[in-house]
């Protein structure tokens, strides 16, 4: 099986200013998704829209601050927007599966497995998964923030040979010209989001920077004219396009992009040197301080004698049990550490 495209479609391509779901734009790319499936080539697309159209059920025409009533808003759009799916996909033969996730289920290693292995299946049978954040349940201590951070780690997840990040705009913009590299992109003057979606212009760049840096080029392109994907996927389509950088084993991906951080532990300068250049364990007795009440098992960041964060792994002891500066205690394994790219 080749390689997946992980596609995304932010709320303002997916519904219109009347809080209904762009069907026209949904249809063209249901088309060019079937063809690309059709090819060999597995898609999954990561879809914002249900907040958007559960607005128009509760009589909103703005996203409310309130959390009860974004998850509210979600609850009653979610099904919309799954049918809304299913209806473009299905004149080509193909089913519309949906996954709800939050960021536990890609900070947790076997949760983060066990949807990769979902994916694989549904990609198996043709089926097209249909992403979203679970808004329902979500709270802000497990939200990814916007559905571009999302993306990129669907992305990373699935070892994606592509990632679109589709918007209503050629790409990124600076003064009304298209920057086509992405490594200039980074210097842009980016505007507000959407008034019916989280993400913008800046999130869409840090999405892209996050799964370029994982070895998954990726382009921020205008989804809204036609052969969109198609060109995207032949290397061809207008946008802002991010080159990837080398890959690296899907432990180390998932340990730099998904575990999410409880504390941090800085190092002396020798502590430093042996991981960095020695491919070192952390041992207690490099341990110069640490932040944050972490357990065994949870996320921590290395930090050096100059305050920069060049590590992350996890952490083999508590933070308590360093107060008492076991020498040969080992605090982070080095097959569980990965330096900072």
């Amino acid at each position: 099986m080749k390689r997946p495209l992980v596609v995304k479609l932010g709320s303002s391509l997916v519904v219109d200013e009347r809080g209904r779901p762009r069907r026209t734009l949904l249809r063209a790319r249901a088309a060019e998704i079937a063809e690309i499936v059709e090819g060999g080539t597995p898609v999954c697309v990561v879809s914002s829209g249900a907040i958007a159209l559960g607005l128009r059920r509760l009589g909103l025409e703005k996203r409310p601050s309130s959390l009860p009533r974004l998850q509210a808003a979600s609850a009653l759009g979610q099904a919309a927007l799954q049918r809304a799916w299913q209806d473009a996909l299905g004149p080509h033969g193909l089913e519309a599966a949906q996954i709800l996730l939050t960021s536990a289920e890609i900070g947790e290693r076997r949760a983060y497995v066990n949807v990769r292995r979902a994916l694989g299946a549904l990609f198996a049978l043709g089926a097209v998964p249909v992403v979203n954040e679970n808004d329902a349940t979500a709270t802000d201590e497990i939200s990814f923030g916007d559905n571009d951070a999302l993306a990129a780690q669907v992305a990373v997840l699935v070892r994606a040979r592509l990632l679109v990040l589709l918007t209503s705009v050629p790409g990124v913009l600076r003064e009304g010209v298209l920057i086509e590299d992405g490594a200039a992109a980074r210097s842009a003057v980016f505007g507000p989001g959407s008034a019916l979606g989280r993400g913008g212009m800046e999130s869409k760049v840090a999405a892209a920077e996050l799964a370029a840096g994982a070895g998954i080029a990726t382009v921020i392109a205008d989804g809204t004219g036609k052969d969109v994907l198609t060109a995207a996927l032949a290397g061809r389509a207008p946008g802002t396009r991010f080159a990837a950088a080398e890959g690296a084993p899907a432990f180390k991906l998932w340990l730099r992009h998904g575990k999410r951080i409880a504390g941090q532990i800085a190092v002396d300068a020798g502590a430093r040197k042996a991981i960095v250049e020695g491919g070192a364990s952390l041992l207690a007795v490099g341990v110069s301080g640490w932040e944050g009440d972490f357990r065994a098992g949870d996320g921590v960041e290395l930090v050096g004698p100059d305050g920069a964060v060049f590590a992350r792994g996890i952490a083999s002891v508590d933070a308590a049990e360093l107060a008492g500066r076991p020498v040969n205690r080992e605090a982070v394994h080095r097959d569980r550490l990965v330096l900072d790219a």
